[in-house]
């Protein structure tokens, strides 16, 4: 495989080396016979997936399992977040045959799980969401038994396309909040932390399962990254991913510090004890990290509300928006 490094002119000097990561950080190279062979079939249907977009650390591991996280609406993105590594440009115009290919290969797979998730289209009237409930119905027709979590994006706070994609009646609604507010305007640079957790609201409102994300090592403080998750458990989140910030090239943010494991498993147990049912909190951690095994958690949880299906749960009283 080539790697494309950017060229320095001789008269500016170069930036400076980034820090070695420390050793809870290594990770093997991907590779084996499921990593090959879910690398062919991604490509021969012209799909994307967020773990190669992303560069996510993980795609070994969750491949050579048979789990991946599809990436919808194309891999060219309408925002230039400081923090990802998905192309940012004009997208190519929106693929109608894309659903029932997604539906295809996780059918495939038979998985009893699955995380899909999308670049942000604010070049779409509905920010895209017609084909997220696309998708997701032709996800439901071809593989009846596997539960689906959507990873969206705020779709600019336009609550009636949220409604499309909950309508469509995902069994996870995720939407990351990525950073505490302090930094989330540095960190997300076209999006709003308040309008984030008004999305997640609303669609705890809607009765649906909820799940956020969040980076740790860009600068957040202890207190300020407790107060958000203690936000959340007044919201009724049901699942919550920490996880440390990688910098994926010298243009993107650099890492403030590394988050020891220790203090990833203090966030936890916080967490928990804000009544957040379950959490995801490690140095490797990404959002849809380990998801493949909430299926009997999802399961359970719809159980509780009575019926299966998310719009069954009832919402707790929900906080307004923080900040």
């Amino acid at each position: 495989m080539t790697v494309r490094l950017p060229l320095v002119p001789a008269s500016e000097p170069a930036s400076p080396p980034r820090r070695r990561h420390p050793e809870w950080l290594r990770v093997r190279m991907p590779g084996g016979d499921n990593y090959t062979q879910l690398h062919g079939r991604v490509r021969e249907l012209g799909l994307h997936t967020v773990c190669q977009s992303a560069s996510c650390p993980n795609i070994g591991e969750c491949w050579n399992n048979r789990a991946l996280t599809i990436m919808i609406l194309g891999d060219i993105c309408t925002r230039s977040c400081r923090f990802c590594d998905v192309k940012t440009g004009r997208p190519l115009p929106v693929d109608e045959g894309e659903p029932v290919r997604v539906a295809t290969i996780l059918a495939e797979l038979a998985l009893r799980h699955t995380v899909i998730t999308s670049v942000d289209r604010d070049d779409l009237k509905d920010g895209g969401a017609a084909i997220w409930a696309a998708t997701l119905h032709a996800c439901h027709d071809a593989a009846p038994q596997m539960t689906i979590e959507t990873l969206v994006g705020d779709f600019k706070g336009e609550l009636a396309d949220v409604d499309t994609v909950l309508d469509a009646n995902p069994d996870v609604f995720a939407h990351n909040l990525e950073t505490v507010p302090r930094l989330s305007r540095e960190v997300r640079v076209q999006a709003r932390y308040d309008r984030s957790f008004a999305v997640l609201r609303h669609a705890r409102e809607r009765g649906a399962l909820t799940k956020t994300g969040i980076m740790l090592g860009l600068g957040e403080t202890e207190a300020e990254l407790r107060e958000v998750i203690a936000e959340l458990g007044a919201l009724g989140l049901s699942i919550l991913t920490l996880g440390q910030y990688l910098q994926p090239s010298r243009e993107h943010l650099a890492i403030d510090r590394y988050v020891h494991p220790d203090e990833f498993a203090a966030h936890r147990e916080f967490a928990l004890a804000q009544g957040i049912r379950h959490v995801e909190s490690g140095p490797l951690v990404r959002s849809s990290y380990h998801a493949e095994g909430q299926a009997e958690l999802i399961a359970r949880l719809q159980a509780e509300g009575g019926t299966i299906g998310f719009a069954s749960l009832r919402a707790p009283d929900v906080p307004s928006t923080p900040r």
